[in-house]
């Protein structure tokens, strides 16, 4: 059940769907991922479905740690066994956090990497969001992917924009960016990106914009991350600001 929001009920999750999605995201990737690790990924080149199953793995691994310990687990990662299944190894991380979940709340603190939320109601909402991205690149690794659920990938494209691609970036600045603005819009709401050299600014308003990026939530919150093709979604305007977006978006999804 989402929270109710005036865009059409679609909007931040509660922690319980939230959770459930990790749950059923989690065993899709695993049974798709189980006998077929030597496949390439192609929506991660250079990966294998063993890396991906490796990589979600650990990352479960960290929130455990980070909600135990209260505190980013250092020094990361440990040292893995070589010798365990990795499909089980898999499986097993992730029996442990739907059960880390299971004894937490929305508010039970952990160490995050967002200042605004440390809590676990975070990583129940940015574990969502990846095991529904990595269970798509195990799918692809077989040939064709299942959408994301419509309701869990508005919250999806909400999440990337505010949360990984707003902010401060003069560390990487880039020449291209003029404050251009494009509007991504899905599932009944539209989040205004402004591209700025140094930063990025995101506001949940239809306002003016100089490109637009649009469609399916699932083809949206997809393309977003790199994982859908631009004839995927419906890209109009400006293209040097549609490159300037999708430049920003490799650099914060990285």
């Amino acid at each position: 059940m989402a929270v109710d929001t005036p865009a059409e009920g679609l909007g931040r999750l509660d922690y319980e769907t939230y959770v459930e999605h990790v749950g059923s995201d989690g065993r899709l990737l695993i049974g798709v991922a189980d006998g077929r690790l030597s496949l390439e990924v192609p929506s991660c080149p250079g990966w294998t479905v063993l890396d991906l199953v490796c990589h979600v793995a650990e990352v479960y691994e960290h929130k455990i740690a980070c909600t135990l310990l209260g505190r980013e687990p250092d020094p990361w990662p440990p040292d893995w066994p070589t010798d365990r299944d990795p499909i089980e190894w898999l499986g097993d991380a992730h029996e442990r956090l739907l059960e880390m979940f299971a004894r937490s709340d929305a508010t039970t603190p952990s160490a995050t990497w967002w200042p605004p939320d440390q809590t676990v109601g975070f990583w129940a909402r940015r574990m969502a969001h990846e095991t529904a991205v990595h269970r798509v690149d195990a799918e692809l690794a077989t040939g064709s992917a299942t959408p994301i659920d419509a309701e869990l990938a508005v919250d999806g494209v909400d999440e990337i924009l505010a949360i990984m691609l707003e902010g401060d970036w003069s560390e990487a600045p880039d020449v291209g960016a003029g404050g251009q603005a494009v509007a991504v819009s899905t599932g009944g709401r539209t989040w205004r990106v402004v591209l700025e050299r140094e930063a990025v600014t995101v506001v949940e308003e239809d306002g003016a914009h100089d490109a637009v990026v649009e469609g399916d939530p699932s083809d949206v919150d997809l393309w977003l991350w790199g994982r859908a093709s631009d004839d995927r979604v419906t890209r109009s305007g400006d293209e040097e600001a549609l490159r300037v977006l999708r430049a920003r978006l490799v650099l914060a999804t990285q």
